[in-house]
Formats: structure tokens, C-alpha cells, sequence
């Protein structure tokens, strides 16, 4: 298990210290720049999507958009409802 192809994280920043918050970021980045593939799921949706190349929102168990994570942190629903802004 020294060399995983894959890495499964649900909710790593959960009632984290943001300092923590960015160092878990920042370490989930390094581990992917390692050709692993890392599969995130994370209600803090302004730190995901600026680390993830896609995404996917999901609203009641179903997906309600799917894209580039650029693209999602554009869309204006998407900032409205996950990330407060309008």
C-alpha cells in the first residue's frame, strides 16, 4: 500500500482551524501532483472547487450540476447556495 493509485476523503475539513484547513488543502494537492487520484467530497465548496479539476453538485442525493471546477465556481446558483454569494 506504499504507492495507492487512489484516495477516497469524505469531509477532511470538518471542524477544522482554517490554518488546518489550509494545510489538509495543501497536502490533498501534493498527494494528487503524485499522479494519485483523489476522489473529495467536501461541503466547503470554495476550497474544493479551487483544488479539484471537476466537480460535481449534488442537491437532495442527486446531481444537479457536473463540470470543470473553473466553471463551477462561476456559475452563480452554485456561488449563491455553497459559497454565499451573490
Amino acid at each position: 500500500m506504499s504507492e495507492p493509485r487512489s484516495l477516497l476523503l469524505d469531509e477532511p475539513s470538518m471542524g477544522l482551524a482554517l490554518v488546518l484547513v489550509g494545510i489538509v488543502f495543501d497536502t490533498i494537492r501534493a498527494i494528487n501532483a503524485r499522479c494519485v487520484a483523489i476522489l473529495l467530497v467536501e461541503q466547503n465548496a470554495a476550497m474544493a472547487l479551487e483544488t479539484a479539476r471537476r466537480g460535481d453538485v449534488l442537491e437532495t442525493g442527486t446531481i444537479a450540476l457536473a463540470g470543470a471546477a473553473a466553471e463551477l465556481r462561476g456559475n452563480v446558483p452554485v456561488r449563491a447556495a455553497y459559497r454565499g454569494e451573490a
